[in-house]
């Protein structure tokens, strides 16, 4: 991929959509993981917290589920160049160069579950817009893949993202990535240029509600949950 055309599109638009990286059989494979319950160490009901409608479920080692490995561990260390070259622009830490010295440092925190997870939605499911913390090592950046063809496999259900800007009304993105893109997008904030130098833009992100048909998709978070 073209990572500084893509990190050049991160700071334009606070999201960056990357070009198909997964094929059909890819994604149906990673969407026959869901039923599996020994693969999973958590399953949420969003309704049942107030989260929205639908169901995901926590990969208990994305090492059982080799492609989600590979991603998280090849993925990262583009991902962390973006994520250094955010941080001195907002006056915050950098990141270790691979990912096993990401989730050493996270481990040593106290934060030892895995965060990869499956979303599945179906007519009338949702996402409220919210942020994916887990503790106090937040790595800035994650990426979501889409694993159905919008208007094939489900109707609706497009993605949200809500930039909060200071001083003045926040900006929504919707984007209909296809299938087997990826979409990068910060977990807490992102810099902006303002007349007094960068400032911190909170960004959340959320689902609209499916119209028709099963949506599924692919949430890699580097950074370890508690």
């Amino acid at each position: 991929m073209d990572w500084p055309a893509l990190y050049a599109q991160l700071n334009e638009n606070g999201v960056a959509l990357t070009p198909p990286l997964l094929s059909r059989a890819q994604c149906e494979t990673l969407i026959g993981t869901f039923d599996d319950p020994a693969l999973c160490r958590s399953t949420v009901v969003m309704q049942r917290y107030d989260f929205g409608r639908g169901t995901y479920k926590y990969y208990a080692d994305p090492a059982a589920v080799p492609l989600v490995q590979t991603l998280r561990e090849k993925l990262y260390p583009p991902m962390a160049w973006m994520a250094n070259q955010w941080a001195p622009l907002l006056n915050e830490r950098t990141f270790p160069a691979t990912l096993d010295e990401l989730l050493a440092e996270c481990a040593d925190n106290g934060q030892r579950r895995s965060t990869p997870l499956i979303l599945d939605y179906g007519p009338g499911d949702y996402a409220c817009l919210h942020q994916d913390i887990y503790g106090d090592i937040v790595f800035p950046l994650q990426i979501a893949f889409m694993l159905g063809e919008p208007g094939q496999d489900f109707t609706g259900g497009e993605n949200v993202f809500v930039e909060q800007r200071p001083r003045s009304q926040s900006r929504a993105i919707v984007l209909t990535p296809r299938l087997g893109q990826g979409m990068i997008f910060p977990v807490r904030h992102r810099p902006v240029r303002g007349s007094h130098g960068y400032r911190r833009h909170p960004m959340r992100h959320g689902t609209n509600a499916v119209t028709s048909g099963r949506r599924t998709t692919l949430g890699v978070i580097f950074h370890n949950a508690r």
